[in-house]
């Protein structure tokens, strides 16, 4: 099997596909610091730097000449659009991407497509940019399955819920069930992903391993975050001489400058993962956050996976934006078992309130 990453970012879908033995021949994005790390770890793929909008099918398609095998059309377009907290115009403009996707499979016609994206994409009201989405795969001849997974049911050491759509034109699409949790594996902690990495100070950069550097911390934060208990604490234990003035006397926002617990998953990772002050992003015992290293091996990055750029903001957005490794290599797989490429694991087929799913030919998805 074939495939092209539509928006391939820094290569953590392309990455998960790779191991699942998938051959990727085409990576898109639009954002040009992503190149040298998209290109240095996915050696031969090729990484095209544009706007989907201006890709022309045709293009693509000259790029597969000479490709065997059935073509996997897969991506995760920007969520921001679908965040609560965007509201900005180029969000409004990213809203019609999917738009793009659905033209570019009309014109390939792949045999499989995969969309990894938030959950509140699916819970637009109306006929939503999502639904138009997925009735026309139905006009375009696509049986499709969705619904909203946790990257740590596949190994991930990270909670993070994702709504993942998979359709096919030549068999019939289902979801894997889950490899860790109850009655299964255990899941995979902070322990299991960071414990062995070297130790480092607020502002250190580890000279020989890659991207294992924590952001420097001002004197105040730094007596914060040793006034926060390990292993999970955060600024509530904090006496109130050193409180924040906008978290005085207001609850909730509790993981801000929380630290991760040893032997649970990790919280959800965003594109500013190394900031104590945007989440629960506190290595669980050292005195300071999580260096980008740790937070890629959270993301199930393998160690030698190196990511460039020249500001932290850079490579925090790179990381924190992926798709998590583990999760595209098990929906990888799933496709390749599905397609007859690899051994067939049955898939579990009830009522998704139940937890796991049912194939859809519909428009919507009816829940």
């Amino acid at each position: 099997m074939i495939a092209v990453d539509l928006f391939c970012g820094a290569g953590g879908l392309t990455r998960g596909l790779r191991n699942a033995g998938i051959s990727v021949v085409l990576g898109i994005d639009n954002d040009e610091t992503c190149r040298l790390t998209y290109e240095y770890n996915n050696r031969p793929t090729e990484f095209l730097c544009s706007d989907l909008r201006a890709v022309d099918a045709k293009d693509i398609q000259r790029r597969l000449t000479g490709r065997i095998g059935p073509l996997l059309l897969a991506g995760c377009a920007p969520c921001q659009p679908f965040s609560t907290h965007q509201r900005s115009a180029q969000a409004d403009d990213e809203r019609y991407l999917l738009r793009e996707v659905a033209r570019i499979t009309a014109n390939l016609q792949p045999e499989w497509v995969f969309i990894e994206n938030v959950p509140g994409l699916a819970r637009v009201r109306g006929f939503s940019t999502y639904s138009r989405f997925k009735s026309a795969l139905v006009d375009q001849g696509y049986k499709f399955v969705d619904g909203t997974v946790d990257a740590k049911w596949y190994g991930v050491p990270q909670n993070r819920r994702r709504l993942v759509l998979v359709a096919s034109r030549v068999g019939e699409p289902s979801l894997p069930g889950p490899t860790h949790g109850k009655g299964k594996s255990p899941y995979r902690t902070v322990r299991d992903a960071i414990e062995h990495l070297p130790k480092l100070t607020a502002g250190q950069r580890h000279p020989t391993v890659p991207n294992h550097g924590a952001a420097d911390l001002a004197a105040v934060n730094l007596r914060r975050l040793q006034l926060t208990p390990p292993d999970g604490g955060g600024r509530m234990n904090w006496p109130k001489s050193i409180a924040l003035n906008c978290h005085k006397g207001r609850e909730g926002h509790e993981d801000v400058y929380g630290r991760m617990r040893w032997d649970a998953p990790a919280p959800t990772l965003t594109c500013r993962c190394f900031s104590i002050s945007n989440g629960r992003y506190g290595h669980p015992e050292q005195d300071r956050a999580i260096s980008l290293r740790e937070a890629a091996s959270l993301q199930s990055f393998p160690e030698d996976y190196q990511f460039f750029g020249s500001t932290q903001r850079d490579l925090g957005a790179q990381i924190g934006n992926a798709v998590p490794v583990g999760l595209a290599e098990a929906i990888g797989r799933h496709i390749l078992s599905l397609s007859g490429l690899m051994p067939q694991t049955p898939a579990k087929r009830h009522n998704p309130m139940e937890g796991t799913w049912q194939t859809s030919t519909r428009g919507r998805s009816g829940r």
